[in-house]
């Protein structure tokens, strides 16, 4: 049984906190970059198997063809990343970008592959270099299973669309676990302003790994008492967040319609370490976190000519990291407020953050003007 993403999503701005100075664009999702289209394969089967599937188009035609300015940084290289390489050495991504769990990364690949060279025109095809990256969902699923199937990935492919993103626990997030909390995943996106070049920045994490949860600047972990290192602080009969330790890892994909080069997609993607950081993560040992950028302009068709593109230059650049920054923060939140709570392998639960109880520590905090009454889950 393959199960579809959930049906109803609790975002942070439904709760009347809006993170960052720059404003969403209008779905606050990195489908906002014209083009980007994002689906989902959920396998939630029996008492054990909590993993799936995310894919991310970057544009809708032949992506093989059509190649995309891209770049990768490893803020932690604690994971099993496919593909960096070659999109390091040419600066290009040339199949969608999939999402799933560590031990089937191989069976990603391998789907991945075949999908493209499947695609009408590509007979003649004979390297593909596929995009792979991964978290360990091993405290909720049945890894060593290795239940996702050539089949899952390439649903995942060819159901993805543009418009709403499915967050929480869907896909690739469906057993994942972020800051003592049931993890998943999130998207967000920034719109700069028009002084700026109006350009759009989207973000797209599987959120999966420790710390210490801080929302919007306030100590939301500490306050419900759920954190890292917590037995240290408080000595005596203090309780670690829930779950193996130093485990985790965070796969962060962004996306602009900014004319950037290959080098400064880079350097926006280690502006999204920063944004992870916001989140309250110090980049554990064991947390492998990885982020694939990448631009819609300026595609490569393979045309033996010199390129005219038409690149930012290095002076407009700011404006894009901090939109960067914001978009990767507020997609972990939307991560963590999307996701349902999950029992999963060997009776493991990771319960989802409690909104009712967040909702009072961001009022008391100042984050939220509203005096509306309705009531998130408790």
């Amino acid at each position: 049984m393959t199960a579809m993403a959930q049906s109803e999503s609790v975002r942070l701005r439904d709760l009347g906190v809006a993170p960052g100075l720059f404003s969403p664009g209008s779905l606050n999702a990195i489908t906002d970059v014209a083009g980007v289209q994002v689906g989902h394969r959920t396998r939630m089967e029996g008492d054990s198997v909590r993993t799936g599937v995310t894919a991310v188009h970057p544009h809708g035609g032949d992506l093989f063809r059509e190649k995309v300015p891209a770049a990768v940084h490893v803020g932690n290289g604690f994971g099993k990343a496919a593909g960096f390489l070659q999109v390091r050495e040419l600066g290009t991504i040339e199949t969608p970008i999939v999402l799933t769990n560590t031990l089937d990364v191989g069976t990603a690949v391998d789907a991945t592959v075949a999908w493209t060279l499947d695609r009408p025109g590509h007979e003649d095809v004979g390297s593909v270099n596929a995009v792979v990256g991964e978290t360990n969902d091993g405290y909720l699923n049945d890894i060593r299973g290795q239940h996702v199937t050539r089949e899952d990935v390439i649903g995942a492919i060819e159901s993805a669309s543009g418009g709403d993103v499915a967050e929480g626990s869907v896909g690739a997030g469906t057993g994942t676990s972020a800051l003592g909390w049931k993890g998943g995943i999130g998207t967000s996106s920034r719109v700069l302003p028009e002084e700026h070049g109006t350009h759009t920045v989207g973000a797209l994490v599987q959120a999966n790994y420790g710390g210490v949860l801080r929302i919007d600047g306030v100590p939301v972990g500490e306050r419900l008492g759920r954190y890292d290192f917590r037995s240290v602080v408080e000595g005596e009969g203090g309780e670690e967040a829930p779950g193996p330790d130093d485990a985790g890892s965070c796969m962060i994909v962004l996306a602009t319609d900014a004319p950037v080069s290959p080098r400064n997609l880079e350097r926006m993607a280690k502006r999204a370490m920063l944004g992870l950081a916001r989140t309250g993560s110090y980049a554990s040992n064991g947390s492998g976190d990885f982020v694939v950028a990448f631009s819609t302009q300026n595609r490569r068709t393979g045309a033996a000519a010199p390129r005219p593109d038409s690149l930012l230059p290095n002076d407009q650049m700011s404006p894009l990291f901090l939109a960067t920054v914001e978009a990767t923060e507020e997609a972990v939140y939307n991560a963590l407020t999307a996701a349902t709570t999950v029992t999963g392998r060997d009776g493991h639960t990771r319960k989802a953050l409690p909104l009712a109880r967040l909702r009072t520590i961001l009022r008391e905090a100042g984050r939220i003007d509203t005096t509306e009454s309705d009531a998130p889950r408790p």
